[in-house]
């Protein structure tokens, strides 16, 4: 069994070409072009960088995006007076500030001072709550581009269904882990979260017919963790050593996930492939937030 690999890339596209039809609309009903931004705390260059595709990305579907840059030693007041700003900006539908943060800065209390309606994060207590309600929220991205990707495999095999499936996802951050269990319930799936303290965590994986690894370790999930036909999201993304190949050559870095995809292909239905599966989703569905966020602020007034 050789699986199906899921295009990020592609479906990313697809999700930004309905954004843009979205902001076309919303601009020419309001007048004005939903906002969106993005708060950087230091000068790390990787983060700059990712940063920067997100105002870039914005600007290319239509929404007004603006990177703030502020200093390393910017204070916790400063930050959260610069939020309190943009929280009652009209014209600020999304508001995204960039983790991780410096140490003199905690990341609870900037995280709730955003407002909930405004969050395109998905991580404000009130979204968390919501989402584990079964309501209407703004979901956090990341998850938000998984079940996508989930849903085209679906498509794809055409005879699976996440009805009764039994889903297990490893890792239970509150960005990605437990937001994705809770995606997988509202879609009638069977769900166990495990962590690094459950006991057997390969066994565990191998009763999976959907397997989504999001813990931030470099391919732990190992080929014979997967059940053969399992459906397998890898969320990580890791960068490796890789030795030089013979003397006189410089070594390099390589990207994986947190599956051994080499191995898990081998096994798997679908799965994801890193990069280009999971990364290209977060941004997409972060500009599919900022539209979600800024057509319920408006039409909430009538």
């Amino acid at each position: 069994m050789t699986a199906a690999i899921l295009d990020g890339k592609k479906l990313a596209e697809t999700v930004r070409e309905e954004v843009r039809g979205g902001v076309a609309t919303f601009t020419k009903k309001y007048g004005r072009a939903p906002g969106l931004e993005v708060i950087l705390v230091g000068e790390d260059p990787a983060s700059q960088i990712y940063t920067r595709n997100k105002e870039k990305a914005a600007k290319d579907v239509g929404i007004r995006g603006k990177l703030h840059v502020l200093p390393t030693g910017t204070s916790e007041s400063t930050l959260l007076a610069e939020l309190y700003r943009l929280n009652a900006d009209d014209a600020v539908d999304g508001i995204l500030v960039q983790l991780p943060l410096p140490s003199q800065i905690r990341q609870s209390r900037v995280l709730d001072a955003i407002r909930p309606d405004k969050d395109v994060d998905g991580f404000h207590p009130t979204n968390a709550g919501l989402l584990t309600s079964g309501r209407p929220s703004l979901v956090p991205c990341t998850p938000r581009g998984a079940m996508k990707l989930l849903n085209l495999a679906i498509a794809t095999l055409a005879h699976t269904t996440l009805e009764g499936a039994h889903a297990v996802v490893v890792g239970r951050s509150n960005i990605v882990g437990k937001p994705m269990a809770q995606l997988l319930l509202a879609a009638n799936a069977t769900v166990t979260l495990a962590h690094s303290r459950t006991k057997d965590l390969a066994g565990t994986c191998r009763q999976a017919d959907v397997l989504v690894a999001a813990v931030g370790k470099a391919e732990l999930v190992r080929g014979n963790w997967v059940k053969p036909g399992a459906i397998v999201i890898d969320v990580g993304m890791n960068r490796i050593h890789v030795a030089a190949a013979s003397p006189g050559e410089t070594s390099k870095t390589k990207l994986v996930g947190d599956v051994a995809f080499d191995e898990a292909k081998e096994h798997a239905a679908a799965i994801t492939p890193v990069p280009g599966g999971v990364g290209p989703m977060t941004i997409a569905c972060l500009l599919e937030n900022t539209l979600i966020a800024a057509q319920a602020r408006l039409a909430a007034r009538g």
